[in-house]
């Protein structure tokens, strides 16, 4: 089990100034990263760029929708950066209001995954908080139907601790439930009780609310490949935060 930092995590740092935000992310300790949320690069300019500042990309976020519109460009840009696993961050708009529309948006990954694992890449689906509702008379959460309904060789489990635990579940139900097939989680914390707006609190890793020791021990039971810390919104500076998350890890992965 390995660490690595989501690069959506710094991307207002480097939408103004990409070297020094990769270069501060190295110096955070962290080796490896998972590139969303970046400038638009080409592939080999991406991995150009990671290796200069001594990063590695172990993962990538992109969209079904660039896939179907163009596979094979879309395959080798991200087969220029390097990365075995790729994930979308959301199921696409048009399939998320209908119980049919979901089963449909389920059919599209599993295609597209299919495909994918074929050239030698894993596909994955990362949850936020609103996949753990129910559509009227369906007795399974929006999450749990579509890792029903798509095939676990080509449909993995980004499972997101902290939106897990904001849509009400706790996160070691959904590690278990789903061991095997999570070789990439994010590991995220915030405030469950507290929201500024409509928005929840994230924190760095051990400063919000969720039960790190039962989440770590699901974890190592679960088969994960890459644990990879992850912060949507900071209250304060984020690379302290980074810094602090990174030290935070280090008491449960040894690399």
């Amino acid at each position: 089990m390995k660490i690595a930092l989501q690069l959506f995590t710094v991307r207002d740092a480097a939408q103004e100034h990409l070297t020094d935000t990769l270069l501060r992310v190295r110096d955070s300790g962290f080796t490896h990263v998972q590139w969303s949320g970046m400038p638009e690069m080409p592939g080999d300019a991406i991995r150009e760029a990671l290796s200069e500042a001594g990063l590695t990309a172990m993962a990538g976020h992109t969209s079904v929708e660039a896939f179907e519109a163009d596979y094979d460009g879309m395959l080798r840009h991200w087969q220029a950066v390097g990365v075995p696993h790729l994930a979308t961050g959301s199921m696409m708009p048009e399939c998320r209001d209908r119980y049919a529309d979901w089963l449909q948006g389920a059919a599209r990954l599993d295609t597209l995954g299919a495909r994918l694992a074929q050239d030698g890449i894993t596909w994955s689906y990362h949850n936020h908080d609103f996949e753990l509702a129910y559509f009227p008379d369906v007795w399974e959460a929006k999450l749990d139907l579509l890792y029903q309904y798509t095939s676990l060789l080509h449909v993995k489990a980004e499972l997101d601790v902290a939106w897990l635990a904001l849509g009400g579940v706790a996160p070691q139900t959904y590690l278990q439930r789903y061991a095997g097939r999570c070789p990439v989680i994010h590991l995220k914390d915030a405030l469950l009780n507290r929201h500024e707006g409509d928005a929840p609190v994230f924190t760095a890793l051990g400063d919000g609310d969720l039960q790190w020791d039962d989440i770590m021990q699901a974890v190592a039971c679960a088969g994960v490949e890459w644990c990879v810390y992850e912060q949507d919104t900071t209250r304060g500076d984020i690379w302290e935060d980074v810094q602090r998350s990174r030290a935070f890890l280090e008491q449960y992965v040894n690399e």
